[in-house]
C-alpha cells in the first residue's frame, strides 16, 4: 500500500451477503488500507447509520463500498437517497461500487453518479485497494 496524503479513518461495507463482507474485511484489515470498518447488510441499515451519525464526523466514513444488488435498497435506491444528505456528508464519502453485477447498463448508470469515484467486481483485492488509493 502506498501511502497518501488522504488518510482513510473509515469505510463502510455496504452488502447483504456476509462472506463478501467478511473478505472485504479481512482484505481491508490485512493490507491496513484503513483501521476501522463499518459493516452494513443493507442500504437501508447503511442510510440509517448515516442519519443517525451525521453530526458526529468521525462516524462518517470516508470510504463506502457499495453492492448494487440487494434487497429493498439496492445500490440505486443508495445514491438516491445519499443525494438527499448534507453536503458535509456527500463530500466526505466517496463512493467505490463493489459489485459482481458485469451488467453494462448498471455500470454506466452508476459511474454516472457524482459520488461513485470507481467500480470494481467482486470479489475485493489489494490490486483494487491501490487503485481506489490512487485516485482517493
Amino acid at each position: 500500500m502506498r501511502n497518501n496524503s488522504r488518510h482513510i479513518e473509515l469505510v463502510m461495507l455496504v452488502d447483504d451477503n456476509d462472506t463478501d463482507n467478511f473478505i472485504s474485511r479481512r482484505i481491508i484489515e490485512i493490507t491496513k488500507f484503513s483501521n476501522n470498518v463499518v459493516i452494513k447488510n443493507s442500504g437501508k441499515s447503511a442510510l440509517e447509520y448515516l442519519q443517525e451519525n451525521k453530526t458526529v464526523r468521525t462516524k462518517i466514513p470516508d470510504l463506502i463500498f457499495l453492492d448494487i444488488n440487494m434487497p429493498i435498497v439496492d445500490g440505486f435506491v443508495f445514491l438516491y437517497e445519499f443525494e438527499k444528505f448534507e453536503h458535509q456528508i456527500r463530500d466526505k464519502c466517496k463512493v467505490v461500487i463493489l459489485s459482481s453485477s458485469d451488467n453494462k447498463r448498471d455500470i454506466d448508470k452508476i459511474v454516472n453518479n457524482d459520488h461513485v469515484i470507481k467500480f470494481i467486481t467482486k470479489p475485493l483485492t489489494e490490486l483494487a485497494l491501490d487503485e481506489v488509493k490512487e485516485i482517493f
